[in-house]
């Protein structure tokens, strides 16, 4: 298989991903004076932040719409002149040094160092009911569907920040919203616990858990089971909107780095993953806090590594 760097040579960096940690390490490395490339997979730039409500916890910039901050960072890349090809990543080899990826078409690409930056997905009940009703009732992004369930009832399941950022903004569109939770309190942050129990029109429904999502063309409800007895019971709702946490996007590189329990890359705060020359940076390393600003200040770390890397 052929390189397909256009200037018939290796790159410096090679970024795997476009959301805020990868567009970060993309400007600060520009800034650097790299030569290097960002393959990104998805159709648009910006991550999981494009499909965020409302971001309030980004310094600077309060209240701002998580799509457009999206767009503000790929903005920001591509004045500064960041190359952007798309490809799937789905291998990695190393050979004298050189790091090669190879993307879903066949193309590979070559660089002295790598960053991975591929964030992570939402993770899944895996329940009776949840493939058979996925687009059909069944939702992990309230802001992306939301509208469509407006005035009728719907479950959010978790207790997370997400799960509470989603039951708040839907209520102000829906005729009621039940939040199924496992526990007998959220994890979510107390500004958000404080927003969600001023909502009259959110129930929350603690230590229970979905056995199961039924219904006929469309879902129609939940099985709930409680905690407390294991007895189970059903909830009639048209949307359900599952945010239970994220996984990484490691799947093509299973085996290649070290990875903890959850599957998430075992890398600090300089980033570095446990192949020489390799960095990890955002939601898909280990870390305490997976947040926008921590994913930025990620991508600006790993390339601070990669440049001493290169040295």
């Amino acid at each position: 298989m052929n390189n397909s760097n256009d200037s018939n040579n290796t790159y410096d960096l090679i970024i795997i991903g476009s959301g805020p940690a990868g567009l970060s390490a993309a400007v600060y490395g520009m800034r650097a004076g790299l030569n290097l490339l960002v393959l990104e997979q998805n159709p648009m730039s910006g991550g999981q932040v494009l499909n965020t409500y409302e971001v309030d916890n980004y310094l600077g910039m309060p209240g701002s719409n998580g799509f457009d901050l999206g767009m503000k960072f790929k903005e920001h890349a591509q004045a500064m002149g960041v190359p952007f090809r798309k490809g799937a990543a789905t291998a990695f080899a190393e050979r004298d040094g050189i790091k090669q990826v190879e993307t879903a078409d066949g193309a590979v690409y070559e660089a002295r160092a790598l960053i991975l930056a591929m964030g992570a997905e939402h993770a899944l009940l895996n329940v009776p009911g949840e493939q058979e009703y996925k687009g059909k009732g069944v939702s992990y992004c309230a802001t992306c569907d939301g509208a469509f369930f407006k005035g009728m009832d719907v479950a959010v399941v978790g207790g997370g920040d997400v799960a509470v950022e989603d039951a708040i903004y839907l209520s102000r569109m829906c005729r009621k919203v039940h939040l199924i939770h496992r526990r007998d309190s959220l994890r979510a942050a107390k500004s958000l616990q404080d927003k969600l129990f001023a909502c009259e029109n959110v129930e929350v429904h603690w230590n229970q858990t979905v056995s199961a999502i039924y219904g006929k063309d469309l879902a129609e409800g939940v099985t709930l089971r409680s905690a407390a007895d294991d007895g189970e019971s059903r909830l009639a709702v048209e949307g359900v909107f599952i945010a239970v946490g994220m996984r990484p996007n490691t799947g093509a590189f299973c085996g290649s780095f070290e990875q903890d329990e959850g599957g998430y890359l075992v890398a600090g705060e300089d980033c570095a993953a446990s192949v020489p020359g390799v960095f990890a940076a955002g939601d898909i390393r280990t870390k305490q806090v997976r947040q926008i600003v921590t994913a930025v200040a990620d991508g600006a770390n790993a390339v601070y590594s990669a440049e001493r890397y290169l040295r």
